[in-house]
């Protein structure tokens, strides 16, 4: 058996397309990008991308009359729309648990009101607060609107400091024969 090279290989055997992690279980992250080995291609993307790109050449195969091919297209379109659909019912339903959750917690931290409190049971004082001394009069602040800054001057186009400044052409001299 030829070793593979590449960064994702997994020991045990090629995962020969397979996307399932976690004991078996299709990824609940809508964003997940999925390694599709179609019927005579090799596409990449989420679930979402993967039907549209499947139902879209089933719909070419059968217009060019190839039915076997459709049909394969058409099932693998069907595959992930499947997934689409658990995710869709596992993000609903965690998203029902987490509405649960926020409802029941409030009633666990409920204070006892008045009407809890039997009658003749002595309540604990409570320490108020004391008043607080009177403090000096603050000075009151002008609302005076901004400055606006002064607008600014044009900036001068930047040099290309890779090119070279353009070099004057040295005028000969001209050295008659004397």
């Amino acid at each position: 058996m030829k070793r593979m090279r590449g960064r994702h290989n997994r020991s045990g055997g090629s995962n020969g397309g397979s996307v399932r992690h976690n004991n078996g279980q299709i990824p609940l992250n809508r964003n997940h990008v999925f390694d599709s080995n179609g019927p005579d291609l090799r596409v990449r993307g989420t679930a979402q991308q993967l039907f549209e790109k499947y139902l879209q050449l089933g719909r070419d195969a059968s217009s060019t009359g190839d039915r076997v091919m459709e049909e394969a297209y058409f099932q693998h379109a069907e595959h992930y729309f499947r997934i689409l659909n658990a995710m869709t019912q596992a993000a609903q339903q965690s998203q029902q648990e987490r509405m649960a959750a926020r409802q029941q917690r409030p009633a666990d931290n409920r204070q006892p009101t008045e009407t809890s409190v039997e009658e003749g049971a002595e309540q604990p004082a409570i320490p108020q607060a004391p008043e607080p001394a009177e403090t000096a009069p603050q000075p009151t602040v002008a609302s005076e609107p901004a400055p606006t800054p002064a607008p600014r001057a044009p900036r001068a186009p930047r040099r290309n400091s890779r090119t070279k400044p353009p070099v004057e052409k040295k005028e000969e001299l001209e050295s008659t024969p004397s």
